[in-house]
């Protein structure tokens, strides 16, 4: 048996501390400047460094700049108007495209697997999703997770954004400069959220 001492665990102080302290930005604070995409490649790279039981790559990302957007938001009007939503919500539906500067979707896109069941692939695509907000925030910018009433309208996914089944939207991630703080919110108790097993 080896006398070697185990190794030292090196804490990563930073990254410790921006998560303890992360906050997500609400989307209708997000505006202009939004990261170009010399920017974006590193927080996306980030994004996609996520758990991936059997290297399946499971999800991929579809980059929706302001055109985009606005072409979706039109597009949703209709598909909206087709749902038991009060008019204020639908509005408020249509302007989380049309009144955003950046989205990233992140789609899971599952693979035939017999060792990797689907659950776990659809865990991974939001592993990506959580990556790919914490890379944005840790970047300097803002940036929230939404999904929305079209967020399950397969027609509607279908046409926007390319999706074929049996592929499934994870997240919105809006991405932009915070015009203002970010509302602190209280946080899980751990006393209710957290058990120990005793040997």
């Amino acid at each position: 048996m080896s006398d070697t001492p185990a190794p030292t665990p090196v804490a990563h102080t930073g990254a410790m501390k921006f998560l303890l302290g992360r906050r997500s930005c609400p989307a209708k604070t997000l505006g202009a400047p939004v990261p170009d995409r010399a920017a974006l490649i590193p927080i996306l790279t980030a994004a996609l460094r996520c758990p991936d039981h059997g290297k399946l790559e499971p999800w991929r990302l579809v980059v929706l700049e302001k055109p985009a957007l606005k072409r979706i938001a039109q597009l949703a009007e209709p598909y909206l108007e087709q749902l038991p939503l009060a008019p204020e919500k639908a509005e408020k539906a249509r302007r989380q495209f049309g009144d955003a500067d950046l989205v990233v979707a992140v789609i899971s896109s599952p693979v035939q697997s017999d060792k990797v069941p689907l659950f776990e692939q659809l865990l991974s695509a939001g592993a990506v999703a959580l990556g790919l907000l914490n890379a944005s925030l840790a970047s300097g910018w803002g940036a929230n997770w939404l999904t929305g009433p079209l967020a399950s309208n397969d027609a509607f996914l279908h046409e926007a954004l390319g999706l074929v089944a049996p592929e499934r939207l994870a997240a919105f991630i809006h991405i932009g400069t915070p015009v203002r703080t970010p509302p602190e919110r209280p946080r899980p108790d751990l006393e209710k959220t957290v058990s120990w097993l005793p040997r």
